[in-house]
């Protein structure tokens, strides 16, 4: 019959086995996502326009001439295509600037013709924009799975001592009450 405490230690071991399996497969995994979030954007050979150059905003100017590789810098370049977007398009979102063309009644006027070519950009602005931004979200959910894997692991072996500590052992009983009475010394071996 098993005891609390062999329950305990059982379920013990094996949650710190299952952590310590669990853990470094989820260290693996979020590492090997984040090769592949690289492998994608340098596949893309997006690179930050060289110091000094207008396009770059003052708050971006330490990523000047790298290549978008990372999520960070995917974030960054992000906020350089928005800050393009909205000089473009004096400050204007691409749901703004196709609801006023989409107002116009006579599309192939100057004007008309104009606002449609701000709505291609603002278009397209937003849709590289939400592309770099999920690859940012995504080398954050890898960060997150390589912590929580560490994590993980790390109770697994608080597990496993547990299961070590409290382990049933095994202690001798003597066969009558008397046998507790009777101290018996170890013989010493004089010569």
């Amino acid at each position: 019959m098993r005891t609390t405490r062999g329950i305990f230690t059982l379920i013990a071991a094996l949650a710190g086995l299952a952590m310590l399996i669990a853990g470094p497969i989820m260290i693996f995994q979020g590492f090997n996502g984040q090769s592949q979030i690289r492998t994608e954007l340098s596949a893309q050979k997006i690179v930050f326009p060289p110091a000094g150059s207008e396009s770059l905003p003052a708050a971006l100017k330490g990523y000047a001439g790298q290549s978008v590789t990372t999520g960070p810098q995917a974030k960054a370049y992000s906020d350089l295509v928005e800050t393009h977007v909205l000089a473009a398009t004096s400050g204007q979102t691409y749901s703004q600037v196709s609801g006023t063309y989409q107002a116009m009644t006579d599309k192939t006027s100057a004007a008309a013709l104009k606002l449609s070519g701000l709505r291609q950009t603002a278009f397209m602005g937003e849709s590289l924009r939400g592309s770099l931004l999920g690859a940012y979200q995504a080398w954050e959910v890898t960060l997150l799975v390589i912590g929580l894997g560490a994590l993980v692991t790390g109770l697994g072996i608080v597990m496993f001592a547990a299961a070590a500590v409290t382990r049933p052992r095994k202690i001798a009983v003597p066969n009558s009450p008397e046998a507790l009475a009777v101290r018996q010394e170890p013989a010493l071996n004089v010569r």
